[in-house]
C-alpha cells in the first residue's frame, strides 16, 4: 500500500456535502416501502397499459392465455374443488358457521384473486386455523347456539375488517408487519392448532351434542369425559372406517407422489360414501348426526347484516385482525413456496390487496375468512395448473354445485367431517421441523415452544402472542448486544477476519481491529462502548511489554449502516477516553449514512479527516508509519487503564 511523507493513504476517502433531508427520506422510503420498485414498469411507452395490468394482473396473464395452458387448469380446477366440497363444509363446521357458508366462500373470494392475485398456483378457500380462531374470538362474546344469527353476522362483520386490514396493509406496502409472524412461529401455532382441532373432532367421532366453546386442551378432554353419557359407538366405528380410509389414502400418496389425486378425491368419496350410507342407513335414528338441510342458490347478499354495534365491535375487530395476520401469513408463504418451485415472483403487496379485497367481496356475499390453505394449493400445484384460471373453474364448478347439487350433501355424516378435518391436520403437526429447530437455533425451538403450548394449553390469540413477543425479545436483543469482533490478518493475504473463527489469523502488534456489525442506536451504544474497553483491557493485559501494548483502535464501519445522535456522543466519549489513554483511534470504510451524520455533527472534525481509511489495509499502514515514525507515547503498559 502505498503511504505519502504524512503516513496518510492514497486512497482518499469521500467527504462530500451531506444530502439534503428530502434526498435521504426519499431513498429511505423507496427502501422501507418499495425494495422492488414498482414503478419500472411504468417508465416505457405504454405506461397506462403496464399501470392496468401491474394493479390487475390477469390483464397481463389472459391476453397470453390459450387451449393448451386451460387444459392443465381445467383438471387442476376439477380436482380442487372434489376438495373445496368437503373442506368448505368441514370448516364450517369449525367456525361455528352454517355448512352452505363454507360453499358459498368457496365461489365468490377465488373468482376476486383470480382478478388481483399474482400467484399462479393458490387454491383459494377457508382455512382450519382461521376457522377455529375467529370462532374461539367470536365465541367469547356471542354464542352460536344462544343467538345463531347474530353469531353468523358477527363473522360477516370480522371477516370485512379482516379485508379491509389486508388491504390497507397492501395499498400502504406494510407487509413487513407480517414477517413478525416467524417460520418458527408459524410452526409452532399451527402444529398447535393442529392438535386442539384433532381433539375438538371428538365431539363429531363420538356424536357428542354438547361440547366446550373454549380451545384449550384441558377444557376440551374436559368436555370429552364429562359426556360420557353421550357417546355413541355406531359414531365412533363409522368415524374410524372413514379416518382409516382417508389416512390410507395418505399413506399412498407418500409411497407413490404420482397418485396424488387419490389422497385429492378421498375427501370427496367420504363425502358421497358417507351420504349414501347415511340416506340408505337411517343413521341419524342411530345417533349419528348429519349436515342437515342445505338450500339451493348462489350466494345472498349480506351486506345489510354487517353489524357495527359497539357492543361488540372491539370483538370483531380483534377477530378480523388477528386471523387476518394468521392467514395473510400462510397464504404468502404458500405462494412464495410454489414460485419458487417454478422460478417466478409473487408481488407480497399485490397479494395481500388480493386477499383484503376477496374477503371484503366475501363479506358482502355471506363468505367468511377465505386465502390460500395448504393442502388445497398442494393439490392445485401437483395437478398441473398453469395459471390462477383453475380458480375460476373452479369457483364455476361451486357455483354449478350451490344451483342444483347442493342438497344432496345434506345428508353427510358430522362423522366424516370430523374424519377428514382430523386427517388434513395431521399433517400440519411438524415434529420433524420442530426438532430441526431445536438441533439448529435454541432460541428458534423456544419461540416455536412458545407458540405450540401457548395454542394447547391457554387460548390461540394468547399462544400466537407469546411466541411473536419472544421473536420481538430476539430482535431487541440483536439490536442492543450487537455482533462486535477482533479481526487478525490471514497468514499470506490482504485479508483480514475473526480471529475467534480463523484462530491461525495474526494480531497486529500495537494495534487492536475491531469490527462493528449493526447500527449504533441509544439501545446499543453503551454496550459497544463498554465491549470496546473490554477488548483493550483484555489486550493489554496479555503483557507489559511494549509490543503488546493497544496504541491505535481500529474501528471497521462497514456493517454499521445506522448511527443516531446517542451513537455519535457516544463515539465523542469514547474518542476522549482513547486520547486520555494516549490510544489513537482510526475510522474505517463509514457507510454514506453514518459518514454524513458524522460530518453534520463535527465529529468528523473533531477526529481528523487523517483518521478515516477506506480499508483495513490502508489503516493498518497508516498506523505502522505512524508508530515507526512518530515518538512513543506510551513507555509501556501500567496496568491501570480505566474507561471514564
Amino acid at each position: 500500500m502505498a503511504i505519502n511523507s504524512s503516513g496518510e493513504s492514497f486512497n482518499k476517502v469521500n467527504f462530500a456535502t451531506p444530502r439534503s433531508f428530502a434526498t435521504t427520506f426519499r431513498s429511505h422510503a423507496k427502501e422501507t416501502l418499495f425494495p422492488d420498485d414498482p414503478f419500472k414498469e411504468f417508465k416505457n411507452e405504454k405506461p397506462l397499459k403496464k399501470a392496468l395490468q401491474y394493479f390487475v394482473p390477469i390483464f397481463e396473464w389472459l391476453p397470453k392465455y390459450n387451449l393448451s395452458l386451460f387444459r392443465y387448469d381445467f383438471l387442476a380446477g376439477i380436482t380442487i374443488t372434489s376438495l373445496a366440497i368437503p373442506q368448505g363444509i368441514s370448516y364450517a363446521k369449525l367456525a361455528n358457521v352454517p355448512p352452505i357458508i363454507g360453499l358459498y366462500s368457496s365461489f365468490v373470494p377465488p373468482l376476486i384473486y383470480a382478478i388481483f392475485g399474482s400467484s399462479k398456483h393458490i387454491a383459494i378457500g377457508t382455512v382450519a386455523a382461521a376457522s377455529l380462531l375467529i370462532a374461539a374470538m367470536i365465541e367469547e362474546k356471542v354464542s352460536y347456539d344462544d343467538n345463531p344469527s347474530l353469531y353468523v353476522h358477527l363473522v360477516f362483520t370480522a371477516t370485512l375488517f379482516t379485508g379491509i386490514f389486508q388491504s390497507l396493509l397492501g395499498i400502504f406496502r406494510l407487509g413487513i408487519l407480517v414477517d413478525f409472524l416467524s417460520h418458527s412461529t408459524i410452526i409452532g401455532f399451527m402444529s398447535g392448532t393442529a392438535i386442539i382441532i384433532c381433539l375438538q373432532q371428538l365431539k363429531g367421532i363420538f356424536g357428542l351434542t354438547h361440547f366446550t366453546t373454549k380451545t384449550d386442551l384441558i377444557s376440551v378432554m374436559h368436555a370429552v369425559f364429562s359426556h360420557r353419557n353421550e357417546w355413541r359407538w355406531e359414531s365412533a366405528v363409522v368415524g374410524i372406517c372413514f379416518l382409516a380410509f382417508l389416512l390410507f389414502t395418505r399413506y399412498l400418496r407418500k409411497r407413490n407422489p404420482r397418485l396424488f389425486w387419490v389422497s385429492a378425491i378421498a375427501p370427496m368419496v367420504t363425502v358421497i360414501v358417507g351420504g349414501v350410507f347415511a340416506y340408505f342407513a337411517h343413521v341419524e335414528k342411530h345417533g349419528i348426526q348429519i349436515v342437515g338441510h342445505l338450500k339451493k342458490g348462489l350466494n345472498p347478499p349480506s351486506i345489510q347484516y354487517l353489524n357495527f354495534d359497539s357492543q361488540y365491535l372491539p370483538v370483531t375487530l380483534k377477530a378480523g385482525i388477528i386471523s387476518g395476520i394468521l392467514a395473510l401469513a400462510e397464504g404468502i408463504a404458500i405462494g412464495r413456496s410454489f414460485a419458487i418451485m417454478r422460478n417466478y415472483q409473487t408481488d407480497g403487496n399485490k397479494e395481500m390487496i388480493a386477499f383484503g379485497f376477496m374477503n371484503i367481496v366475501g363479506s358482502f356475499t355471506s363468505c367468511y375468512l377465505t386465502t390460500g390453505p395448504f393442502s388445497k394449493s398442494a393439490v392445485n400445484f401437483n395437478a398441473g395448473c398453469r395459471t390462477a384460471m383453475s380458480n375460476i373453474v373452479m369457483a364455476v364448478c361451486m357455483m354449478l354445485t350451490l344451483l342444483f347439487l347442493a342438497p344432496l350433501f345434506s345428508y353427510t355424516p358430522l362423522v366424516a367431517l370430523s374424519a377428514i378435518i382430523m386427517t388434513a391436520m395431521f399433517g400440519l403437526i411438524e415434529y420433524e421441523e420442530a426438532y430441526r429447530l431445536f438441533k439448529v437455533d435454541k432460541f428458534d425451538f423456544c419461540i416455536c415452544m412458545a407458540a405450540f403450548f401457548g395454542v394447547t394449553f391457554i387460548s390461540m390469540d394468547v399462544g400466537l402472542m407469546m411466541s411473536v413477543g419472544l421473536s420481538v425479545i430476539r430482535a431487541l436483543l440483536y439490536v442492543a448486544r450487537p455482533a462486535t469482533c477482533k479481526l487478525g490478518n490471514v497468514p499470506d493475504s490482504i485479508l483480514f477476519r475473526d480471529i475467534e473463527q480463523y484462530p491461525g489469523s495474526n494480531e497486529i502488534p500495537g494495534m487492536l481491529i475491531l469490527q462493528l456489525g449493526s447500527p449504533i442506536y441509544f439501545a446499543n451504544c453503551a454496550y459497544i462502548k463498554e465491549r470496546v474497553w473490554r477488548w483493550i483491557r483484555e489486550e493489554n493485559g496479555i503483557s507489559n511489554s511494549k509490543e503488546n501494548v493497544v496504541e491505535h483502535l481500529l474501528l471497521d464501519f462497514g456493517g454499521v449502516t445506522a448511527i443516531d445522535i446517542a451513537g455519535l456522543e457516544t463515539l465523542q466519549e469514547l474518542k476522549n477516553s482513547l486520547d486520555s489513554n494516549e490510544i489513537k483511534v482510526s475510522i474505517i470504510n463509514p457507510r454514506i449514512e453514518v459518514m454524513e451524520k458524522m460530518i453534520l455533527s463535527k465529529f468528523m472534525e473533531r477526529v481528523g479527516k487523517e483518521s478515516f481509511f477506506l480499508s483495513i489495509e490502508d489503516a493498518v499502514e497508516a498506523c505502522r508509519f505512524s508508530m515507526h515514525h512518530e515518538p512513543k507515547a506510551m513507555n509501556g503498559f501500567s496496568g491501570n487503564l480505566e474507561a471514564p
